[in-house]
C-alpha cells in the first residue's frame, strides 16, 4: 500500500500549491486549484468558490501528471479528469442522481470505478466492487490533513489520480 499526506488549506478558494508528500516524508508532486483567468475567479467569488472548480496535480519539477475540472451543463454537473503523461480522458459523474445520496462513478470508457463519497470518514474508490484506494480529510482549525491509501492490487498507482479527482469532487464537490 502506498500512503501520501498533505495540508490543504481550509479556505476552498484558496490557489496555493500544496506540497503532497509519500510515505518516507518527502515531496512527490503538487496539487493546486487553478483558473483559466482573472474573470473566472471574479465570477466564481460570487458562486461562493464552487463553480469553477479544477485541480491540477504537477510532478516536483512542475511538469503537469493529472487535472480534474467541474462541468456544469443544462443543471446537470460532471467532472472530467484527464491523465497529462497518458492523454487517457475520464468522466466522473453521478450514477442515479435522482436518488438522496448518488454513486459517483469515473469511467474512461472501459472500465468504472465507483466513489463512495463520505463526509466524516474514508471516500472509498472501488474496482469490481473491491477497493483500490481510500482518501479522507479531517478539518483542522487552518487546514485539512488530507491522506491518501493506494491498495497495491489498483490498476492505478500514480497518486495524482486520486488527488485531483478527490479535491474537486470530494473537497470543494457539486
Amino acid at each position: 500500500m502506498k500512503i501520501y499526506t498533505y495540508k490543504q488549506p481550509a479556505a476552498i478558494e484558496s490557489t496555493e500549491s500544496v506540497a503532497i508528500l509519500n510515505e518516507a516524508g518527502e515531496v512527490s508532486s503538487t496539487v493546486q486549484r487553478v483558473y483559466s483567468n482573472g474573470l473566472k475567479k471574479a465570477f466564481d467569488r460570487t458562486m461562493d468558490y464552487r463553480y469553477f472548480v479544477r485541480f491540477d496535480v504537477n510532478d516536483v519539477a512542475g511538469k503537469p501528471l493529472f487535472t480534474c475540472k467541474k462541468v456544469s451543463r443544462r443543471g446537470r454537473v460532471h467532472f472530467q479528469g484527464k491523465d497529462c503523461v497518458t492523454g487517457k480522458e475520464y468522466m466522473i459523474a453521478y450514477e442515479g442522481w435522482q436518488i438522496m445520496i448518488p454513486d459517483l462513478i469515473i469511467t474512461d470508457g472501459s472500465q468504472k470505478i465507483k466513489l463512495n463519497k463520505e463526509m466524516e470518514d474514508w471516500s472509498v474508490f472501488s474496482l469490481e466492487d473491491q477497493p483500490i484506494a481510500r482518501w479522507q480529510a479531517i478539518l483542522h482549525e487552518t487546514h485539512f490533513d488530507i491522506t491518501l491509501h493506494i491498495e497495491g492490487s489498483s490498476p492505478i498507482q500514480h497518486e495524482a489520480f486520486f488527488i485531483a479527482i478527490g479535491q474537486a469532487v470530494l473537497f470543494v464537490g457539486a
